[in-house]
């Protein structure tokens, strides 16, 4: 298995009304981080371009352990928790660790692919989707199917 980590400064603009750092900033970090390895993977702004897709999360679940304060830096790591046969649907586990490497955070996110031609989903084909099957794996990975995408259920609600 492989982890991988990119460290962060928490900056005055990270901090919230508490003076920690607030649930925006790791929304962000985590964001940041999920980019790097993409683009680290062979998934960078050019091939997303070239193909028209882009990738999109359905939800982020956040678990927070310790506050996180200015003046050191933060590691927040990637796993490859799972991923669909299609490679259109994948999941991300991240953790936040001080620089003393005190475990602060954990998230689990769930995405897909979505072509900037149609806004709908698609699975990856050909040496994307290779590439993508290629990437190492947590211990607990998993093969995603549609119905993990539905599992906790949540539909939308029109006012209408």
């Amino acid at each position: 298995m492989m982890t991988y980590f990119k460290e962060f400064e928490v900056r005055w603009s990270d901090l919230d009304a508490n003076r920690h750092m607030a649930n925006s900033a790791y929304t962000n970090f985590m964001s940041h981080a999920r980019m790097a390895f993409l683009m680290e993977m062979g998934f960078d702004h050019k091939t997303l371009i070239e193909h028209q897709i882009g990738p999109v999360v359905f939800y982020e679940h956040m678990y927070y352990f310790r506050e996180v304060f200015p003046g050191k830096p933060i590691k927040v790591s990637l796993e490859v928790a799972g991923m669909s046969k299609d490679g259109m649907f994948f999941e991300f586990h991240h953790n936040f660790y001080t620089a003393d490497g005190k475990n602060v955070a954990h998230c689990e996110m769930m995405g897909a692919w979505i072509s900037l031609e149609t806004r709908k989903l698609i699975p990856l084909k050909g040496e994307l989707l290779e590439r993508f099957l290629g990437f190492d794996r947590a211990d607990n990975f998993r093969i995603l199917t549609k119905e993990d995408t539905r599992k906790f259920k949540k539909i939308p609600k029109d006012l209408v």
